[in-house]
């Protein structure tokens, strides 16, 4: 699977226009702050924070066409519906090593 939809991105690069790098900008900074509340719910025993946290992840990588990381998201969103709570540091580290490679991909974007 690709790291990106370039015609999403394509899409929103002639949506936006000359905003195209602040929203590059937003969602990186903003996906930022998703993975350290992933991080901090991930490490707790309760299912619905994660889930509500990866899903909303998923949202905002979907939107800006991030395939393999909304993927990823949605992965980590079913484990925590189904209460599947083994192995989520790994889940985790494959979002955050994910998202690495997103934000390298957007910035030559922008």
């Amino acid at each position: 699977m690709e790291h990106l939809d370039y015609e999403t991105l394509n899409t929103l690069r002639q949506v936006m226009e000359e905003d195209f790098g602040l929203l590059i900008d937003t969602f990186i900074q903003d996906s930022n702050d998703r993975i350290v509340k992933l991080r901090e719910v991930v490490g707790g025993t309760e299912a619905d924070p994660i889930r509500r946290a990866a899903h909303s992840f998923k949202g905002s990588s979907s939107n800006i066409g991030a395939l393999r990381l909304t993927a990823l998201c949605h992965s980590l969103e079913k484990k925590a519906m189904t209460n599947n709570l083994e192995q989520l540091d790994q889940d985790l580290l494959d979002i955050e090593q994910e998202f690495a490679q997103v934000q390298e991909l957007l910035r030559t974007l922008a």
